[in-house]
C-alpha cells in the first residue's frame, strides 16, 4: 500500500477527480459524496469537507471505498 500522507479536504477532492471519480452531491451535513464507475458498476464514498486535515487512515478508506488500486494511488499521488 503506497503511503499517503494527511492533507486538507480540498487536496484530497483534487487527488480523487485525478483518478477519476466525479461529485455526486452535498447532503444538508459537511460530507460531498463522490463515486468512481469501473467496469459499468458505481462506487461511493462519502467525503469529510469541513476538516482542515484528513488523516490518512481515513484517506486510505475511503480510496479503498472507491476501488482505487495501488497502482493507480501511487500514480495519482505522484502527480
Amino acid at each position: 500500500m503506497p503511503k499517503v500522507s494527511s492533507m486538507s479536504s480540498k487536496e484530497f477532492v483534487k487527488l480523487l477527480e485525478r483518478g477519476g471519480a466525479v461529485f455526486v452531491r452535498q447532503g444538508s451535513t459537511d460530507h460531498a459524496i463522490y463515486s468512481r464507475t469501473i467496469e459499468g458498476k458505481r462506487y461511493s464514498a462519502p467525503v469529510q469537507m469541513g476538516k482542515k486535515t484528513l488523516d490518512p487512515v481515513y484517506c486510505k478508506r475511503v480510496l479503498r471505498q472507491l476501488k482505487f488500486t495501488d497502482e493507480e494511488i501511487e500514480k495519482v499521488l505522484s502527480t
